[in-house]
């Protein structure tokens, strides 16, 4: 095999691996960023439904009070979590994929009732209680790989006002949703958890795009750099390599009368053109004086 074949497939194999590596952690890199990019959104939809109850806690639900207690009606307008579920059900008209639930082993709204997976998440949150703040995982949907962000929901003393025992409960409540069920928490018990769930399937594309754009670009690269080193390659080693072959391949027939090889630079092959031109000027005169 020739000098550049030779050199051109060690160096495809080395940019090879290189190029190899380098892809394999950009995807690993771009897939963790649209992971993290898909857990922010989720963060911001739970913020959002927080606000939302919280809104409701401090300026809805004072003010429908009074309408509630004249009208010895049951508004589910005043319950934070009634409030936050709806609010977000706009949002979900325009995007379907996403979810947001309060998910509750025991609730007094049915919708609100854990389906499986959901039970496992306010378990884990019971049997881990104190040291479980908040949980992330991913699950397939109909729709496709989906993210979800889970945050304990706990009896604290304005649940238990409605939430302990049907005799305590508003009776306007309890003609809308009977009194089987929604009741017998206990103080600080998790009851249940909040979880957004989030589709990763437009993120997790774009982070594929990235990618190919990635390799692509860099399989350009080395395209371009393995040509741009073949020519450097031609002209510094190869040509003058050839030229000393040329010369090395005559004066072993007994041509002598050829030109001298450059030999101006002081890289190697300069030293060695230099050092071929001094051996055939050498053996010049030796095959002169043999001929006297």
């Amino acid at each position: 095999m020739k000098l550049l074949p030779k050199f051109n497939l060690i160096l495809g194999l080395v940019l090879g691996a290189g190029l190899a590596i380098a892809a394999a952690v950009s995807h690993q890199f771009l897939q963790s960023d649209a992971r993290e990019e898909v857990l922010r959104q989720a963060r911001l939809m739970m913020e959002a439904m927080r606000s939302a109850r919280d809104y409701t806690t401090k300026e809805v639900k004072p003010l429908l009070v009074n309408q509630q207690e004249h009208q010895r009606s049951f508004l589910p307008q005043t319950v934070p979590a009634f409030a936050a579920t709806e609010n977000f059900d706009y949002l979900r008209a325009k995007y379907p994929d996403y979810a947001y639930k309060e998910a509750t082993l025991n609730p007094t709204n049915p919708r609100d009732r854990a389906v499986d997976w959901e039970a496992d998440i306010i378990n884990t949150f019971r049997n881990h209680r104190g040291n479980s703040k908040e949980l992330v995982g991913e699950r397939d949907t109909p729709t496709g790989r989906s993210l979800y962000l889970a945050r304990p929901i706990q009896a604290d003393p304005p649940c238990l006002e409605c939430h302990s025992v049907p005799r305590a409960a508003p009776p306007a409540m309890i003609r809308r949703y009977g009194s089987n069920n929604g009741f017998g928490w206990q103080p600080e018990e998790i009851v249940g958890a909040q979880i957004v769930s989030v589709p990763m399937a437009l993120p997790v594309r774009m982070a594929n795009v990235s990618f190919q754009t990635l390799v692509t670009y860099l399989a350009a690269v080395f395209v371009a750099s393995l040509l741009l080193l073949d020519l450097v390659l031609l002209f510094t080693v190869v040509r003058p390599l050839r030229r000393l072959s040329t010369m090395a391949d005559q004066i072993s027939v007994g041509q002598m009368d050829m030109p001298e090889l450059p030999a101006g630079g002081k890289d190697e092959i300069s030293v060695l053109a230099g050092s071929f031109n001094r051996m055939r000027r050498s053996l010049d005169r030796a095959m002169k004086m043999l001929g006297s």
